[in-house]
C-alpha cells in the first residue's frame, strides 16, 4: 500500500474519525449477519456458512484491521518485527475475503449446474473443511512477509549507510515494511487478480445456466423449476454485487501499488491514497447492507433479531415468517 506522509492534526483527526466511523458500522453489522444464521433455520446452507466466513473476516476489519491502521497513520518509532506484525493483518484477512468469495461463487453454481445431487455433494463436512482451507492458506499468505519477503535487508543497508550504530528502530509504516515485489507480483497478481478474474467466469456461466433452465423448464430437485431458478437467480445476483463492490473496493489500492513499483517517480497524490484506504476499510460495512435489501432470507432474519432483542416483541408473527422463508 502506497505511503501516505503524515497528516496535519486537524486531517488526522478526520482520517481517524472516519475510521472509527467505518469500524462502528462494520462490526456490529457483520456480527448481526453472524448472529442472523445461527438462530435461523432458513439460513444454514452452504452459502451462508461461506457467507459467515466473510462476515467473521469483516468483524475481524472493523475491529483489528482499522485500529492498527490508525497506529500505522501515526507510525510510532518501532522495531522492524513489531511494525510487520501490525501490517501482516490486512493481508490475511483480504485473503480470506476474497477465498470465501471464491468458496460462494463456486457453491452457487454448483446449485445450478447439479441440483438433484448439491446437497450430496455440497454436504456441511466439506463445506467446513473447505472453509478451514480457505483460513489456512489465507494465513500463509498473510504471512509470507513474516517469512522473510520482506523489507528488513534493505532497511539494514540504509541503516548501515546512513553510518549509525544505534538500535536499529524505524517508523511504523506499511510500506516501510511490506515489500512492493511481494504486494504486486505474489499479492495481487498470483491471489487476488486470478480469482477476481474466476469469479467473474463463474458468474456468467450461472447466469448463462440459470437462463437456459429458465428458457427450458427441466425439471429439477423443485416441484417448480421456474420458482426454484428464479430464485436461483435473485441470490446469484446479491452475490454477484457483493463481488463487484469487493472488487471496486479493492483493485485502486492495487493500482497505486502497481504504480509505485513500476514507476517509482511518479508522485500519487495523498488524496487518492487515502481514498483508496478507505475503499478496502469500507468494503467490510457494505456486504450487511447488501444482504438486508437484496436478500429476503437476511431481511427477515434481521427483524426477527431487532423485534425479539431490541424491541422485546416475541410475537408468533416473527415465527411464521421464518417458517415461510424456509418454504
Amino acid at each position: 500500500m502506497p505511503v501516505a506522509d503524515r497528516l496535519p492534526l486537524p486531517l488526522q483527526a478526520a482520517y481517524i474519525s472516519i475510521e472509527v466511523l467505518i469500524a462502528l458500522v462494520s462490526v456490529p453489522g457483520n456480527i448481526l449477519v453472524i448472529w442472523a444464521v445461527k438462530m435461523n433455520q432458513a439460513l444454514r446452507d452452504a452459502t451462508f456458512c461461506f457467507i459467515v466466513s466473510l462476515a467473521v473476516a469483516d468483524v475481524a476489519v472493523g475491529a483489528l484491521v482499522i485500529p492498527l491502521a490508525i497506529i500505522i497513520n501515526i507510525g510510532p518509532q518501532t522495531e522492524f518485527y513489531s511494525c510487520l506484525m501490525v501490517a501482516c493483518p490486512v493481508l490475511i484477512l483480504t485473503e480470506s475475503s476474497i477465498l470465501a468469495l471464491l468458496a460462494i461463487a463456486v457453491d452457487r453454481y454448483l446449485r445450478v449446474k447439479i441440483p438433484v445431487r448439491y446437497k450430496s455433494v455440497v454436504t456441511p463436512r466439506r463445506a467446513a473443511v473447505a472453509i478451514a482451507c480457505c483460513w489456512i492458506v489465507s494465513f500463509l499468505v498473510g504471512l509470507t512477509p513474516m517469512f522473510g519477503w520482506n523489507n528488513l535487508n534493505k532497511m539494514r543497508r540504509t541503516h548501515e549507510l546512513n553510518g549509525s550504530h544505534a538500535e536499529f528502530v524505524i517508523k511504523c509504516q506499511f510500506e516501510t515494511v511490506i515489500s512492493m515485489e511481494y504486494m504486486v507480483y505474489f499479492n495481487f497478481f498470483v491471489w487476488v487478480l486470478p480469482p477476481l478474474l474466476l469469479m467473474l467466469l463463474i458468474y456468467l456461466e450461472v447466469f448463462n445456466l440459470i437462463r437456459k433452465q429458465l428458457n427450458k423448464k427441466v425439471s429439477s430437485s423443485s416441484n417448480d423449476p421456474q420458482k426454484y431458478y428464479g430464485k436461483e437467480l435473485k441470490i446469484a445476483k446479491s452475490l454477484a454485487l457483493v463481488l463487484f463492490l469487493f472488487a471496486l473496493s479493492w483493485l485502486p489500492l492495487h493500482v497505486l501499488n502497481c504504480i509505485t513499483l513500476f514507476c517509482p517517480s511518479c508522485e500519487t497524490p495523498h488524496i487518492l491514497t487515502y481514498i483508496a484506504i478507505f475503499l478496502t476499510h469500507g468494503n467490510s460495512a457494505m456486504n450487511p447492507i447488501v444482504y438486508a435489501f437484496r436478500i429476503k432470507k437476511f431481511r427477515t432474519a434481521f427483524l426477527q433479531i431487532w423485534n425479539q432483542y431490541f424491541c422485546c416483541k416475541t410475537t408468533k408473527t416473527d415465527s411464521n415468517t421464518i417458517a415461510e422463508t424456509v418454504n
